[in-house]
């Protein structure tokens, strides 16, 4: 693929292959220099240009997905999940093929076998990993492989978003079952988890010094989004953060994403509550906004939804509850 850059006030297009000297040429416009670099890459490609394959013969699939993993994946907000995600894929049986093996054949089989147990979302989830390894390794690290091997894996449909809300006597159920709890801060979690829709690792990272308890607002500097954002609280929210007895810890809620983790599956255990994800919280929560007649950039402002049409995936009005307001 050729790399479009610029220079001064123009634009310098750049076609490399391992093994051969590099091609460019400059031109004023952007578009120029694309479309040039475009028929330059197609132009290589039929005169069938031979590309060294002895890096592919020494390097594995394995060797990529760590070198991603340290390089790109230790960048990311979500590091800690891409990372368990790596490891994964690093346990399978494509990871020990070179480069000059790989074909989509294994990731097709890995596909087929993680649909027995994963939703489709989690597989695409993990492809998209890998794709993005490879991408990379063309890209940036002058790796010559001819094509990515993912993009002609056929992506197993993400299913229908979730619409599970809390059911009558449900939360109660919940709360119920943290009497049992050994650690005292999973009821107030799951209370505040309800109040404001926050996402678990924005509770557990949520700091007293971002508490404003008299103006009932939350400033949230790390988001899921990149964007950070300051929320009012309902009064449910103050009233759970005041009972706290964590004020010696920088944090309101010093647990880990783990123990959190662990705790809430011994939690639906004991409550019964079948079928319900952490996750759903944000649900219920969101449509209890629209339900108490806030606005969608009124909601919007509290869930860090910056396209407003996101916001459907989240919201699922009870039919009967609207019926009350149609008379």
């Amino acid at each position: 693929m050729a790399m479009i850059r610029k220079r001064g006030r123009k634009w310098q297009a750049v076609v490399r292959r391992k093994g051969h000297s590099p091609v460019s040429k400059v031109f004023n416009q952007k578009a120029d220099a694309v479309a040039w670099g475009r028929q330059k890459d197609a132009e290589t490609d039929r005169a069938g240009v031979q590309v060294d394959t002895r890096e592919l013969e020494t390097t594995t699939v394995g060797d990529i997905l760590r070198r991603y993993r340290d390089e790109v994946v230790a960048r990311k907000r979500s590091q800690p999940v891409e990372d368990y995600v790596v490891s994964r894929l690093l346990r399978q049986p494509f990871s020990v093929l070179t480069l000059a093996e790989m074909s989509a054949a294994p990731f097709a089989a890995y596909r087929d076998r993680r649909a027995r147990t994963v939703s489709g979302s989690t597989i695409r989830r993990e492809l998209g990993i890998l794709q993005h390894a490879f991408d990379i390794a063309r890209r940036e690290w002058a790796i010559p492989l001819t094509t990515n091997p993912i993009k002609d894996v056929k992506k197993p449909s993400p299913g229908r978003p979730r619409t599970r809300r809390l059911q009558e006597g449900e939360f109660e159920r919940l709360v119920a079952a943290c009497e049992e709890c050994r650690n005292d801060l999973i009821e107030p979690f799951i209370r505040f988890a309800v109040e404001t829709g926050m996402r678990r690792g924005e509770i557990t990272r949520v700091r007293w010094e971002q508490i404003d308890l008299d103006r009932r607002t939350l400033h949230i500097p790390e988001t899921k989004n990149g964007h950070p954002r300051t929320i009012p609280l309902t009064r449910g929210a103050v009233g759970t953060l005041r009972a706290l007895d964590t004020l010696k810890s920088k944090r309101a809620f010093p647990l880990s994403d783990n123990a959190f983790k662990c705790a809430w599956r011994r939690l639906q255990a004991r409550s019964g509550v079948r079928d319900f994800h952490f996750h759903d919280f944000r649900h219920e929560a969101i449509s209890r906004f629209f339900e108490m007649g806030l606005s969608v950039p009124e909601v919007a402002l509290i869930s860090g939804h910056r396209d407003y049409r996101m916001l459907a995936r989240y919201t699922h009005l009870r039919a009967e509850d609207v019926v009350a307001k149609l008379g």
